[in-house]
């Protein structure tokens, strides 16, 4: 129950740091180019790909505390942490097709689900 917990907090916590530092940065940035999301999915990348590495090894923490910040903090934050980090592992393991599909898949797929539901909502509520 307390693992359930502190993924739930840290989950709010990610979102909230997420708007606010995606927004700060488009604002400083302008609106051409979705700077926002591109520097909250790199940062989120450096800090899985960090914590994900000292939590396994040199700083040994409890499960819920891990799983609070991988899954939870990193993945209310963003959950292109996730996919950057499991791409990285199946890279590391040699898996160079699996991680090539998971690349291609995700990016074309999530793409393919934004156009999808968009027109869906289109379809349903008008343009």
């Amino acid at each position: 129950m307390l693992k359930l917990a502190l993924i739930f907090v840290g989950s709010g916590t990610g979102g909230l740091l997420r708007y606010g530092l995606a927004g700060w940065v488009q604002h400083a940035w302008g609106a051409t180019f979705p700077l926002g999301t591109l520097v909250v999915n790199v940062v989120g990348c450096l800090f899985v790909g960090f914590l994900g590495a000292a939590l396994a090894g040199p700083i040994l923490v409890r499960e819920e505390y891990r799983v609070a910040l991988l899954i939870g903090l990193l993945g209310g934050f963003t959950t292109f942490s996730t996919f950057g980090k499991e791409t990285f592992a199946l890279a590391g393991d040699r898996e160079w097709m699996l991680a090539s599909t998971n690349i291609v898949l995700s990016v074309g797929l999530g793409l393919l689900g934004v156009w999808l539901g968009t027109r869906l909502a289109e379809s349903i509520f008008g343009d």
